[in-house]
Order: structure tokens, then C-alpha cells, then sequence
């Protein structure tokens, strides 16, 4: 049997990455790839939350779209966030780690990264029959 205790800290800790980047975002700072990657772990721990509550394989990982691969396998209406997966996948190595390749953050891109957490955040709490505080 789950622990709806361990649901909710799943939700909690995801709305707290979200209202904090978030605020950064809306207090126009500057720091944008530090508030994609907070967007990108918002999205990460609500779907991780769904897996929690249903009992799902939960891996250990940081890939969006293997944490929606998982999720699909109880509902199907998941593959519908898969374009708001990948492009917030991107950000977790990208906004962490040196890279390779050129990378640049605009506030455009943390506003669209907020838009993608917000619809995962929806789409899970929906499914959860939770409501955002």
C-alpha cells in the first residue's frame, strides 16, 4: 500500500522548486539557467509523485521522458506531455554542467520552461485529484 504521506512530499517538494523559480523568474533575476533547471526538477518530482502513488518502477533518474515512459504505463494521457518532457529535459544537464556545445538562457526560455512545468504539474495533480496551493 502507498503512503500518502510519501505522495504529498513528492508534490511539495515539486511545488517548492516551482514557486521558487518561479519568484526568481518574476523578480526579473538574472539567473536563468538556474531557474530552468529548478523548472525542470519541479517537472521531475510530479511525475515522480505519480509513480510513487501507483506503485510504479521508480528508477533513480533525472530523464524526464524514461520517469514518462513509466507514468504512461498507467495512463496513457501522459504521452501528451512528452513534448514539455523533452524540451525541459535538456536543461538539466545543460544548466549543471559544463558542455561541450553553446548554450544560452533567456528569460523566453525560462518563461516557456515555466508554462511546460505548470502543464505537467496540471496533468498530475488532475490524476492525483489534487489541487495546486
Amino acid at each position: 500500500m502507498v503512503d500518502p504521506e510519501i505522495v504529498t512530499e513528492w508534490l511539495e517538494r515539486a511545488k517548492d522548486d516551482l514557486e521558487f523559480a518561479r519568484i526568481n523568474l518574476e523578480e526579473k533575476r538574472p539567473y536563468f539557467a538556474q531557474i530552468c533547471f529548478h523548472f525542470q526538477q519541479s517537472a521531475e518530482k510530479f511525475l515522480k509523485a505519480f509513480i510513487v502513488a501507483h506503485g510504479l518502477e521508480f528508477r533513480k533518474t533525472h530523464d524526464l521522458l524514461s520517469l514518462l515512459t513509466t507514468c504512461k504505463a498507467k495512463d496513457k494521457s501522459f504521452e501528451q506531455l512528452r513534448d514539455k518532457c523533452e524540451f525541459l529535459n535538456t536543461f538539466y544537464v545543460e544548466t549543471r554542467y559544463p558542455v561541450h556545445w553553446p548554450t544560452k538562457f533567456s528569460r523566453e526560455e525560462a518563461e516557456k520552461c515555466l508554462k511546460a512545468a505548470e502543464t505537467i504539474q496540471a496533468h498530475v495533480e488532475e490524476r492525483l485529484g489534487k489541487t495546486s496551493r
